[in-house]
């Protein structure tokens, strides 16, 4: 009895890359104000929460994190 095989190529896509999409983003140091200006109002805004008091912003397609007044990440939506 013969054994079939296969071969399959393995595609590595850097993490940093991964799930990438064309969607700006507010940059590191902005203000609240200048977000909500530029980018409009979230969709859902959750906290202030802990201290220092860290504020999630929610966007269609990506999320804003703030830390007191000022962006400290912002995190494309996989999917």
């Amino acid at each position: 009895m013969g054994l079939n095989t296969a071969n399959a190529e393995e595609v590595k896509v850097p993490v940093a890359q991964q799930g990438k999409k064309n969607i700006q983003v507010p940059k590191r140091g902005v203000s609240k104000a200048y977000v909500e200006k530029k980018f409009g109002t979230p969709t859902n805004v959750e906290g202030p929460v802990g201290d220092p008091p860290i504020t999630k912003w929610v966007y269609n397609g990506y999320t804003v994190y703030f830390e007191y007044d000022h962006v400290i990440h912002a995190v494309v939506h996989h999917g």
